[in-house]
């Protein structure tokens, strides 16, 4: 039995070393051009180079995403791009175009060439075509089955790897094919630039009197007939690793620093514990679930995988984002009088109780004793995110700790 690569997304540099101390075995980054993510942070050259020797450093594998579907002028820079990653050195190219596939195998044969889920592969024909064009990995279509997938891991060469979204946000279209964006505001999804309509509140117009605008009501909150819940398979990792899942994979490039340290610590913490004993990972599903539900959420669902939905298992649905805590900041450094550095990223003041999230799995409760600003000069509050702090607390902290608070709303 195979213990599956848990795999992290990361938007930033310091959500990369976020998700690297808090549990990924492996990493995907995109670089500012050529991924699906165009409005993410993003990673600078030099960023990516630190990011990469940081994660290597600690045994972490690095990703980088290319998987736009190319368009006639995007080839020479992609080219370009090709060859300053070769230099960079990442472990694996995430591609789903064949061009791009095919330009990447020329000019960096050394690194591994994984297919995006946005070539849509459904079925063990096109994981064997893409193997044949020396693809080590495919990444499943979110529309697949358990079922499927184990048909598909029982049909293809024994070293094509299979990875699957396991944890994230849902598209409405197939694996990413939706014409909605570019539709209504000239964005291309498959361009890395989706303005996410499938998330906006719909309203009804009669053709003979615009502008009269008819609400559709799901609930209170109005309608959001598109609206996808959220993946989470936490419960299913029995299932995924007897599926022959080589890669489990956590959607959220564009997620915080908090939400990758949330996810990646409860997933490893899963996967490790069922690896272990079934009996102590089973014990263990209520900490699991109410990990999971700390980072910022919408309804659970588990998508395809236990056969195409009915109306229990609806996955559209009118819901929006949970978020019970509000992210602060991650420790950068802790200085010679115990203070911890943090770049601050929310409000908050002298003599609140926050929390201290560890790697390892605690959560400490802690008071904030007292606030200091780059110059060392007392202050009060913290309104301003962005700025270095450095914080007095009760309790003893370390450098990659996140600091969060509980907020408890709902957006």
């Amino acid at each position: 039995m195979k213990k599956p690569e848990l795999l992290i997304p990361a938007s930033s540099l310091e959500v990369l070393k976020t998700a690297v101390i808090f549990g990924a075995d492996a990493v995907y980054i995109g670089g500012q051009a050529f991924g699906l993510r165009a409005n993410a942070k993003n990673f600078s050259h030099d960023d990516m180079a630190e990011g990469i020797k940081f994660a290597h450093e600690h045994g972490v594998k690095v990703h980088v995403t290319a998987n736009i579907l190319a368009h006639n002028d995007d080839l020479a820079g992609a080219e370009e791009y090709f060859k300053e990653l070769k230099e960079l050195g990442p472990d694996a190219l995430i591609i789903a175009d064949p061009g791009m596939f095919m330009m990447a195998k020329r000019i960096c044969p050394e690194i591994e060439i994984h297919v995006s889920t946005q070539a849509n592969n459904t079925n063990y024909e096109t994981y064997k075509f893409w193997a044949g064009l020396g693809a080590k990995r495919v990444v499943a279509a979110r529309e697949l089955s358990i079922k499927e997938i184990k048909e598909i891991r029982e049909n293809i060469p024994d070293d094509l790897e299979v990875e699957c979204f396991i944890h994230g946000a849902m598209c409405i279209s197939y694996s990413g094919r939706c014409l909605l964006s570019n539709y209504f505001t000239g964005r291309d999804a498959n361009q890395g630039a989706c303005t996410h309509p499938c998330r906006w509140k719909y309203a009804v117009v009669e053709e003979t009197r615009p502008g009269e605008y008819m609400p559709v009501y799901e609930n209170e909150r109005g309608s959001y007939i598109f609206n996808s819940k959220d993946l989470c398979m936490i419960e299913h990792i029995p299932e995924l690793v007897d599926a022959g899942v080589d890669s489990c994979k956590i959607e959220g490039r564009m997620k915080t620093a908090l939400y990758v340290a949330t996810v990646a610590r409860t997933y490893r913490k899963a996967i490790d514990d069922y690896f272990e004993s079934k009996e102590k990972y089973e014990q263990n599903m209520p900490w699991y679930q109410d990990e999971i539900s700390r980072c910022t959420y919408r309804q659970f669902t588990t998508g395809f995988y236990f056969g195409k939905p009915n109306e229990e298992t609806q996955i559209y649905d009118a819901n929006t984002y949970v978020n019970e805590y509000t992210y602060l900041g991650i420790v950068g450094r802790v200085d010679e009088r115990g203070f911890a550095q943090i770049e601050q990223r929310n409000k908050f003041c002298v003599g609140d109780t926050i929390e201290i999230m560890k790697p390892d799995g605690r959560d400490i409760e802690t008071k904030v004793l007292g606030i200091y600003d780059e110059n060392g000069e007392k202050v009060d509050s913290a309104p301003h995110p962005k700025q270095v702090l450095f914080l007095e607390l009760d309790k003893e902290t370390e450098q990659y700790d996140i600091l969060r608070v509980h907020s408890g709303n709902e957006n």
